[in-house]
């Protein structure tokens, strides 16, 4: 056990020299689509292509009233030119956050193709019929399982929530079509600024954002590294 334990805390002191070299991949303004969610959808096809796990999963962040940050991998389940949508259960701390401040980011990081996507803006619950429409396409287990969890809250045990499932599978035993629970939906956020990174040699990335002016216009940025 000891000395399990003094390998892995080798490994932890390594990493400062743990690094990785980008390719000269490069990203022009040029390359860009027209829109920030036509290029979004393009670099989220280039991940499914490319066979990465979840390529839609994204590091959703969140503060509270006093500031204090969370993040937390969601899928999102939605994109259009309105934003990006996610679905979650109304009374878990993420919505209590979004409730309270009215904004999130989130970030898609495909790291396998040496990039990211970094957006950020308001937050809005989606319409019940586009929820509805949503809800329909999961699988009868991960319905059952969004009337089990109260999320976020403390539980006593593992146990608890094997029994919470039982009930809730009990309860629609008999329902061919579960329904969708009043404390569940969807959320979108509506960018005001969309980052694409491509990482590139010598920690000289390229970094292109698209964001929202005052008057209603798209324009695109090139950042410094």
């Amino acid at each position: 056990m000891a000395a399990g334990w003094m390998d892995r805390s080798q490994r932890t002191d390594d990493l400062a020299r743990m690094r990785v070299a980008y390719p000269a991949a490069a990203l022009e303004e040029a390359d860009l689509a027209g829109t920030w969610h036509e290029q979004l959808a393009g670099w989220l096809g280039d991940a499914l292509a490319a066979g990465l796990p979840e390529p839609n999963a994204m590091v959703l962040a969140t503060a509270d009233a006093g500031g204090l940050p969370s993040s937390r991998t969601v899928l999102a389940k939605g994109l259009d030119p309105r934003g990006v949508v996610f679905y979650t259960n109304f009374t878990s701390a993420k919505m209590r956050d979004l409730d309270a401040t009215a904004f999130a980011a989130a970030t898609f990081p495909w790291i396998a193709l040496h990039r990211q996507v970094h957006l950020r803006g308001p937050v809005g619950v989606i319409t019940p019929e586009e929820s509805a429409t949503y809800w329909k396409t999961r699988p009868r287990g991960a319905q059952l399982g969004a009337w089990a969890s109260a999320q976020s809250a403390v539980v006593p045990d593992r146990r608890a929530l094997d029994v919470a499932l039982e009930q809730a599978t009990a309860r629609f035993a008999d329902v061919e079509q579960v329904p969708l629970p009043p404390h569940w939906g969807g959320v979108r956020i509506s960018p005001v600024s969309v980052e694409f990174w491509q990482g590139r040699p010598n920690r000289m990335h390229d970094r292109l954002r698209y964001r929202l002016a005052e008057d209603g216009d798209w324009a695109v940025q090139r950042l410094a590294p």
